[in-house]
């Protein structure tokens, strides 16, 4: 079993209404899958968060792909075969 992600791209963000600091939004990540010779394309959106307060565009943008890649490492750990230790 293969987990490729192909592309991130923000789709859109904005300051959090209650949360004065926290920049909100969402991510459109691109992965293809390989299981038992199926290859499946297909796109996720995350909704992503940083408490970044006043910055640069430049500087939410990479806080929010952080955020996305944390998510996404999760999500592939669970994807990764377990090995047991040899007793």
């Amino acid at each position: 079993m293969s987990f490729e992600i192909k592309s991130c791209q923000i789709l859109h963000f904005g300051p959090h209404r209650a949360v004065p600091g926290r920049v909100v939004g969402a991510v459109r990540v691109r992965i293809r899958e390989t299981f038992m010779g199926n290859i499946t394309t297909y796109s996720l959106d995350l909704k992503v968060k940083a408490d970044i307060g006043t910055v640069s565009s430049e500087a939410v943008r990479q806080a929010l792909l952080a955020h996305a890649a944390r998510q996404l490492n999760k999500l592939k750990a669970r994807h990764q075969p377990v090995l047991t230790a040899a007793e």
